[in-house]
């Protein structure tokens, strides 16, 4: 059976860091990325694939459906007793129905422990606000918490290091108002269910050992 847990988060929360420590603690554990795996099928030309792209293309949200479908089919590729780790899905209570029925019709298993990280506004301000990022690999830098070696390389690739352009003070402040109208009702959805567990995440390690002690020792 599946066991499937949930990292929300409001943007800079650490949700993709997270997910990696805890996927290079428990390697067990399969961490599925919802940008991730959309770039994959697209890249891949499959009819689900090219469905988002179209979608994307027209400059419009890719339909839950269709989300769903990509996500399903990642999950069934797996291992039938996979320990799946979801990162930036569901984003709202509509997609976690979609999910719970997937998970039910399919008799595979179920979503066990959601976890909120949450960390105050100003810090969340600033962590994406001082974002940069390189253009060939992708990797996360920080303009005081982390900046590269050199200005501008990045330290893994060499790669050009920028930063996106909606990564200002007025842009996130407005990203975490739709973020918190977007997901209140998420909140209370998996609250309903009791396995909603808020995670101080305002430390990286903190963080990590709260979700680990959550979940308890390996199996």
């Amino acid at each position: 059976m599946w066991d499937v847990l949930v990292l929300l988060g409001a943007p800079g929360s650490g949700k993709g860091t997270t997910a990696g420590d805890l996927a290079e603690v428990r390697p067990d554990w399969i961490h599925l990325s919802t940008g991730d795996m959309l770039r994959d099928a697209i890249k891949s030309g499959s009819p689900v694939g090219l469905e988002a792209k179209q979608c994307m293309d027209q400059g419009q949200l890719v339909p839950d459906e269709v989300v769903m479908k990509i996500v399903s089919e990642y999950m069934e590729a797996g291992p039938t007793d996979a320990v799946y780790l979801f990162d930036g899905f569901p984003r709202t209570d509509a997609q976690a129905q979609l999910l719970d029925e997937f998970l039910e019709s399919s008799g595979k298993g179920h979503v066990s422990h959601v976890f909120l990280l949450e960390v105050p506004e100003e810090v969340l301000v600033d962590r994406i606000a001082g974002r940069l990022i390189c253009r060939d690999c992708g990797k996360v830098f920080h303009r005081t918490n982390m900046p590269p070696t050199k200005e501008s390389m990045c330290d893994d690739c060499s790669g050009d290091i920028y930063q996106r352009p909606d990564d200002n003070r007025e842009t996130v402040l407005n990203r975490l108002k739709v973020f918190h109208n977007q997901t209140a009702s998420l909140i209370d959805y998996y609250g309903a269910k009791k396995i909603l567990h808020r995670v101080d995440c305002l430390y990286r390690d903190r963080a990590l050992d709260a979700i680990l002690t959550i979940m308890g020792p390996k199996s």
